[in-house]
């Protein structure tokens, strides 16, 4: 072969001659993209995680907003309650001047002071009569009345009080109960009617 023939030959051999040759260009990009596509999962996840943590955020701030909005004279209604008590005790002690216009001038302002606080969702709780509630009333004593059904509210030592949907100060009552010859009574006649249906059934 000549000197010519081998310098034709370099020639003709050139760059778009070469063919580069990798393992598997396929397998390559597949876990291109599953990298990819776990890191995105990955990302998203985070978002997700970090969106809910505030979501959870804004509501409680916004819960505690709220409730300092709607809460937020509590504790003034709360240091109030004592004079209410004051003007009731007044009342009570003098029921035998009840036309006397001192009298009279408590009875007004009280009501009216009642009245005010009611405005701002200060609610007295009724108790005297009613069936008893420890959510809402506080047992001081037991007495026996023979005039009133058992667990009802005979007598209220000192009002309760609500404050919106929530108790501020539960009532102080005694509670009734059957008296006790009443009991004795119940349970003989209890103890006679178990007698006489088992005399039956024999």
């Amino acid at each position: 072969m000549g000197e010519k023939e081998l310098d034709n030959k370099n020639e003709d051999f050139g760059e778009d001659d070469i063919e580069l040759v990798t393992d598997s260009p396929d397998e390559e990009t597949e876990q291109q993209k599953t990298a990819v596509s776990a890191e995105a999962d990955e990302l998203n996840s985070r978002y997700l995680r970090l969106y809910a943590d505030f979501e959870n955020y804004r509501k409680r701030v916004n819960k505690e907003k709220e409730d300092l909005v709607r809460y937020g004279n509590e504790s003034l209604l709360y240091e109030i309650l004592p004079a209410i008590d004051n003007l009731d005790l007044a009342l009570k002690h003098a029921s035998e001047e009840i036309n006397s216009g001192l009298v009279q001038g408590v009875e007004v302002t009280l009501k009216e002071l009642q009245r005010t606080l009611e405005k701002f969702g200060l609610v007295r709780i009724e108790a005297t009569g009613k069936p008893f509630d420890p959510a809402i009333h506080h047992a001081m004593s037991q007495v026996q009345r023979a005039d009133m059904e058992e667990n009802m509210i005979a007598e209220e030592f000192r009002a309760g009080f609500r404050y919106r949907d929530k108790v501020l100060r539960p009532s102080l009552v005694a509670v009734s109960a059957k008296p006790q010859k009443q009991q004795d009574n119940d349970a003989e006649a209890s103890e006679i009617k178990k007698t006489d249906s088992i005399e039956e059934e024999q």
